[in-house]
């Protein structure tokens, strides 16, 4: 069990970050060069025991993830490295890490020992710990936002009392806020047991695990409004058991987050990946997607993948599915294949006899994509959208 990383000892946040905080008796470094020697020693055990150097991404175990980041910031600091070279048996420090401008500029050393758990008292003794907010401290506070009395609220108060009358009336629904939930302007949430309102999003830029974010404004139901970011209140919203999501008065019902006994199982929207070695299909194998509806397994839909054209001849692999209620299934896959036609790939593969055939629902469009077309189809907001392959995204039109 992991303990939790909101501790005020500067020990536990040491040992949160992977740093061992048992001092070692030697006497040729100081104490924070032992740690800063003892979190890369664990980085090189991690990598005896998995074969590889730890990796980011939010899929990776939380360890790994922590490793990869500890890495990263070794590298680029000239101390660490110094300090480091001479024990670096696995070759670790020997390339810097493909880390963008923004992530150097504003990381001195100073910085850099803090990503680590690791800073200077403010007496000048390099010898001794001061206490260190960790990220997930910085973001917790990030995630609260700070609330203040909306001055406008006169001209929100209507859209709550229209909302909550189509929540009554059954008009809307409160559903439950999922891990890959959108977030858009215009959109209501329950957050808090309050209900809140995305009344602006800012300039849209990408974190460090590739997501976008921006500053939000947000106006509650209580006549108070925040600026908090879109992925905070992401995390905020999905972290609430009582988080919901406020469906639009169009929305259908095409998925559901609880089956009833009612509701009829009509099928699984699929999303493969080809594995073709075809000169014009493998240089886009992880922008290439084909998109189909069924009512089958989709194992056995696949299964013999390589004998049949429509699978580009060629085996294929799952990368995403997403179950279907009370819809149907041949509408619904003509809708998506019309919504990302501009994207349609044109393509002639021969089948096994010599055939000349034109795979139909093959689709030049980033994985994400698609989840948040899903997204906006649970929503039922797809109408306010078009796909633009130059831009390789979803814009209002």
């Amino acid at each position: 069990m992991v303990k939790s990383l909101f501790n005020d000892e500067d020990d536990a946040l040491l040992a949160e970050l992977g740093i061992d905080v048992e001092s070692k008796k030697h006497i040729s470094h100081t104490p924070r060069e032992e740690r800063i020697i003892s979190g890369f020693e664990e980085i090189e055990r991690f990598v005896e025991a998995q074969g590889k150097l730890p990796s980011h991404g939010e899929d990776k175990d939380i360890f790994e993830r922590i490793y990869a980041v500890r890495l990263d910031r070794l590298r680029i600091s000239s101390e660490c490295r110094e300090l480091l070279l001479s024990i670096d048996k696995l070759g670790l420090l020997s390339d810097l890490p493909n880390v963008t401008d923004q992530t150097v500029d504003n990381l001195d050393d100073d910085t850099l020992l803090a990503e680590l758990g690791i800073a200077e008292s403010g007496g000048g003794d390099i010898t001794k710990l001061t206490h260190v907010k960790s990220r997930a401290e910085k973001k917790a506070a990030e995630e609260i936002g700070s609330r203040s009395a909306c001055a406008d609220f006169e001209d929100f108060r209507p859209l709550f009392h229209k909302v909550q009358a189509d929540l009554k009336s059954g008009i809307r629904k409160a559903i439950r806020f999922k891990e890959d939930g959108s977030i858009n302007k215009g959109e209501y949430f329950i957050l808090g047991g309050q209900i809140a309102y995305i009344a602006e999003v800012g300039e849209l830029t990408k974190d460090d695990f590739g997501k976008w974010d921006g500053r939000l404004r947000i106006i509650f139901d209580n006549g108070t409004e925040s600026n908090i970011l879109l992925r905070s209140l992401h995390r905020a919203l999905y972290k609430d058991e009582a988080g919901r999501r406020i469906t639009d008065p169009n929305a259908g019902p095409l998925f559901d987050d609880v089956v009833q006994d009612e509701d009829i199982e009509s099928g699984t929207i699929y999303v493969l990946r080809s594995k073709s070695e075809h000169m014009e299909i493998k240089p886009h194998q992880s922008l290439l997607h084909k998109i189909g509806v069924t009512g089958g397994n989709v194992s056995t839909r696949i299964a013999n993948a390589k004998l049949d054209p429509t699978f580009l001849m060629a085996d294929v692999e799952v990368v995403a599915t997403y179950e279907l209620f009370n819809i149907n299934r041949v509408k619904l896959e003509n809708l998506l294949h019309r919504f990302f036609d501009s994207a349609r790939l044109n393509i002639q593969i021969n089948d096994r006899f010599g055939n000349p055939i034109y795979p139909r629902e093959w689709f030049m469009v980033p994985l994400f994509v698609i989840d948040e077309v899903v997204e906006k189809l649970k929503d039922g907001s797809l109408t306010k959208y078009k796909y633009d392959p130059n831009l390789a995204k979803l814009i209002n039109h």
